[in-house]
Parts: C-alpha cells; sequence; structure tokens
C-alpha cells in the first residue's frame, strides 16, 4: 500500500463492472450473482502476476540483494507488495473454495500451483531467515490466513499447496513464538504493525493446525496486553490513513480469546455504547483516490465490517451491529468501480473477506 504510479488500463477491465454492489443495502455471500463473484475473482488474477510496480521493503546488505522481486520472492512477487501477494493468493483460495466453478478456476489454480511450488517457497523461507523482521506481523498474518484457507479448501490441489507452503508458515510460527516475549507493549495502530491484528490471524491458525506452541504464545500475550483495557476511544477513529480500527482490532482477538462470559464482560467495558440499539459508527471517507495512503480508509471500512459481522452473528445483544457492517461495505466496494492500482492491488482481498467470512 502507498502512492502508485500505473496506467489504470491494466485494472480497467476487471474492476469496471463491480458497480453491481452498490443495488442493494445487503450485499452478503448469499446475495451474490455468478458475475457479481467472477467480477471480484478478477482482482487477485489481475494483480498476482503483475511484477512491477514493486515496493520491496527491503535492507541491502550488499549488492548481491539487488535482485528483481520475482527473483527474490517466486512465489508472492505481484500486486505491489510481498504481503498484498500472499493475500492475493488466499483471494484465489478463498473465492474457490466457495464457488468451484468460478470462470477462469484453471487458471487460478495454475497460477497457484506455479508460484506455491517447494523450491519457491524454500526461497521464501530462506528470506525470512536472513530476514527475521520482514512484513512483521502483517505479512506474517496474511500466510497464516493463506495456510488456513488453503487446508479448508476441498481441493485435489490443495493437500499438496498445503504441504509446499506449510515450511514458511512452520517458519512464522516459530518466529512469532520467538518475538512475542520479547514485544512488552502492543502496536495499538490503523496499519500494518497493529499486534492484534497479526495475532488473529495467526490464533485462527494455531487452532486450525493444532499449533499448540502458538496458540498458548497469543493467548497469553493476548491477556497481558488487553484483558484490563477499558473505554477504548474508538470516537478518536479514524486516523488519516487506517484501514485497520485499532479498537475493533482488539476487540475481534479478544472475541477469539476468552470464553463467552468474560469476552461479554470484558467488551462491555472495553466499548460499552456499542450494545445499544441506536450505536451509530460513521464510515471512512477518502478524499483522493489516486493517493494510496488515503485509500486505506476504504480498507478501514472493509476491516470494521468484518469485526462488526463476527461479534453481531456470535452473541445476541449485537445483533444491530450486522446493519452498520453492511453500510460500511456498501459505501466502499463502489470505489472498487474503475480504481487505480493504488487501491486495486489490495482492496479486493478486503472486500472479498468482508463479504465472506
Amino acid at each position: 500500500m502507498g502512492v502508485i504510479v500505473l496506467n489504470k488500463s491494466i485494472f480497467h477491465s476487471s474492476l469496471m463492472l463491480i458497480a453491481f454492489f452498490i443495488t442493494d443495502s445487503s450485499a452478503d455471500e448469499k446475495n451474490l450473482s455468478t458475475e457479481q463473484v467472477s467480477n471480484l475473482f478478477k482482482l487477485p488474477l489481475s494483480c498476482v502476476e503483475v511484477e512491477y510496480p514493486n515496493k520491496l521493503g527491503q535492507v541491502l546488505k550488499s549488492q548481491d540483494d539487488l535482485l528483481s522481486p520475482k527473483q527474490l520472492h517466486p512465489s508472492f512477487y505481484g500486486c505491489f507488495d510481498w504481503h498484498s501477494s500472499v493475500h492475493g493468493h488466499w483471494s484465489l483460495v478463498r473465492l474457490l473454495r466457495s464457488y468451484p466453478n468460478i470462470e477462469n478456476a484453471e487458471n487460478a489454480k495454475n497460477i497457484l500451483k506455479k508460484h506455491l511450488t517447494v523450491e519457491n517457497i524454500q526461497r521464501e523461507v530462506d528470506y525470512l531467515r536472513d530476514n527475521p523482521s520482514w512484513e512483521r506481523p502483517y505479512g506474517w498474518a496474511w500466510l497464516l490466513k493463506l495456510a488456513s484457507e488453503i487446508k479448508k479448501w476441498n481441493d485435489p490441489v490443495a493437500d499438496g499447496l498445503g504441504a509446499n507452503l506449510q515450511p514458511l508458515a512452520d517458519e512464522i510460527s516459530r518466529l512469532y513464538i520467538q518475538h512475542l516475549p520479547k514485544l512488552i507493549y502492543p502496536i495499538r495502530v490503523g496499519e500494518h504493525s497493529n499486534t492484534a491484528f497479526g495475532l488473529t490471524f495467526a490464533w485462527d491458525y494455531a487452532v486450525l493446525f493444532e499449533d499448540i506452541d502458538l496458540r498458548k504464545a497469543i493467548e497469553k500475550r493476548a491477556l497481558d496486553y488487553y484483558k484490563n483495557d477499558r473505554d477504548c476511544p474508538i470516537h478518536w477513529e479514524p486516523s488519516g490513513y487506517d484501514f485497520l480500527s485499532p479498537c475493533l482490532s482488539e476487540l475481534d482477538l479478544m472475541r477469539r480469546i476468552l470464553p463467552k462470559e468474560s469476552f461479554l464482560a470484558w467488551v462491555k467495558d472495553f466499548l460499552p455504547s456499542m450494545s445499544h440499539a441506536d450505536y451509530r459508527l460513521e464510515v471512512g471517507k477518502v478524499s483522493d483516490r489516486t493517493d494510496g495512503k488515503l485509500v486505506h480508509l476504504d480498507g478501514l471500512n472493509f476491516s470494521r465490517a468484518w469485526v462488526l459481522k463476527g461479534l453481531s452473528n456470535q452473541y445476541k445483544g449485537y445483533e444491530h451491529l450486522g446493519k452498520i457492517a453492511k453500510t460500511h461495505i456498501n459505501f466502499s466496494l463502489p470505489n472498487l468501480v474503475n480504481d487505480g492500482y493504488e487501491g486495486g492491488h489490495w482492496l479486493g482481498s478486503f472486500a472479498i473477506y468482508a463479504l465472506l467470512d
């Protein structure tokens, strides 16, 4: 994510038809037509093999590091940056899992098989071992999300892809376990370094894969960081570049960590007004869609939506938040129409997660 200059024609054909979302105030998985799903699918397909422009985000140790994105990251070189490429691959798998007969399904599977080979993943593992704080925690979280999605995918290619990807997931799990005791204070921001967001997807992975050591490490630090939090100032949000809500990211993690009664008591103190039937939360608004940082606010609307949906679906007394989630989704979905690479390389993943999970 960032300021990007790119001819919009690369994405024009795949984005121009997404205007369908704005006609229905209850956009969700049940309401998506075949055409709508197909257009969503085109978003990751249009970027996972686009090598340039590219933001490598690396420290050069010597001139030997001056390699192309594809040489450095043969699995995840597209979509402008590594983490966006990872969740672009996640988007392909997520849609293939729910819509196995989607148009271009075989093309997507071929891309996945071409990118997620044993050799390519080993190159990614080697790079991470040489640069152990790289993409921490945001890219780490999305990689574990991709591994989780592949594990849940009932398709003949899934087992092979999952086995190939596992060494990288194992390395990230090891790094999380190593890093968390050193992180004395959580990072409470609305961008990539947010601790709660990173731990949420990592927790889901740990539960699904029965990674007991990772699960214990996350649970301990989540309680250390957040158990005694009260009155989160959500009225201060958003900050100008947010694509995550610091308050809601924390809530999303604690909803997973705490048992029912403990969570309900905690959230009542953490966000007291959220249980009120007349609770309101204004959407984030983007003033300039050519500015890659300002476009983050569309991502904020999607990430808020998936948190609010999760809470409203799980616990009585919070059902009213579902309507706020839909308002956030439908406010930002039209912005994908004719969008440039500034948002197109990553916002599709956020929209897909908000709609389908």
